[in-house]
């Protein structure tokens, strides 16, 4: 019998649909015990994780009889996705299926952002009353949203914003500027130095490779617009986080949302500790009750059928 093992968080209904006809070993807990995780993937033919589990050739030398890995999300950055393909294993990303999480994250917390009242609860709280000055909040409408990146999860989020009635400008270097996807979507292909002189919002949706590792550092946080607010929902290392500290402290920017951090948990020295207009989450804007269920059971049905297809 086929073994299977998931080393993090599933919904329990997919689980449910991989017992059947396999030997399957869940255990949520196995993200923060490599080790006792190590020790079971010994006879494994499929490992389902998130991101935090490490899958790297230590782990796959561990695991001889591995052949598929389900990555319950879209990043891949924590799985070593050449190593799997040499030694046929095909890695299974949940492309799409939480495509609308991460859409709804980005644009409402860009407009909690630009209106910037929603920061207050502490000081109404004490008795005081900022309401002169965040009756200077902003308004969605009319803004520009900046998207750096414009995959499924960017044409989501584009369509939203403009349910809003932002505009959206784009940048994507794998999409020529003659790409239909454009005209369809009513989107403006820029270039990346346009979008951050322009954009009122700017939301990352790329990966983290090296080309993208602190792409936005010092040089390009001081070209976007003043006022303008930032946010990360894709891989914490894209973003500079001291250099984002600064540019909060000093007022360039007038907000930030990360969701994703190059350490997670943030250590206790972290540079974002005590930076004001800055609102942190820890890495859920995929992460709801529907997409999660979207997630685990479309790696469930494809981990499933992938087994079932070996001989």
């Amino acid at each position: 019998m086929k073994r299977i093992c998931i080393s993090e968080f599933m919904d329990p209904a997919a689980v449910q649909a991989l017992t059947p006809g396999f030997d399957l070993r869940y255990e949520p807990g196995w993200v923060d015990r490599r080790g006792d995780l190590l020790e079971v993937l010994d006879g494994a033919h499929a490992l389902v994780v998130r991101n935090r589990t490490q899958v790297d050739a230590a782990l796959l030398a561990r695991a001889p009889a591995l052949r598929v890995v389900g990555r319950l999300g879209v990043g891949l950055d924590n799985i070593d996705v050449a190593a799997c393909r040499e030694r046929g294993i095909r890695v299974i990303p949940a492309a799409g299926a939480n495509a609308r999480s991460v859409a709804e994250y980005v644009v409402t917390t860009a407009a909690a952002l630009l209106r910037g009242a929603y920061l207050s609860s502490a000081e109404v709280a004490d008795g005081r009353w900022p309401r002169a000055r965040l009756s200077e909040g902003r308004e969605a409408l009319g803004k520009t949203l900046g998207l750096i990146g414009f995959g499924d999860i960017g044409r989501q989020t584009a369509a939203l914003a403009r349910a809003f009635g932002m505009s959206v400008i784009a940048c994507d270097p794998m999409l020529p500027a003659d790409d239909p996807v454009w005209s369809a979507t009513g989107v403006a292909c820029v270039t990346l130095d346009a979008l951050l002189a322009q954009a009122d919002a700017v939301s990352l949706h790329v990966p983290l490779v090296e080309a993208t590792r602190n792409l936005i550092d010092v040089g390009r946080l001081a070209a976007m617009k003043s006022g303008a607010v930032l946010v990360n929902t894709a891989r914490g290392g894209v973003v500079d986080e001291a250099a984002l500290a600064d540019a909060l402290r000093a007022g360039h920017l007038a907000g930030a949302a990360l969701d994703v951090f190059a350490s997670e948990p943030l250590p206790a020295d972290s540079a974002l500790r005590g930076v004001p207009n800055l609102i942190l989450t820890p890495h859920v804007g995929g992460v709801t009750r529907e997409a999660n269920a979207r997630v685990s059971m479309l790696i469930a049905r494809e981990v499933r059928q992938s087994l079932e297809q070996m001989p």
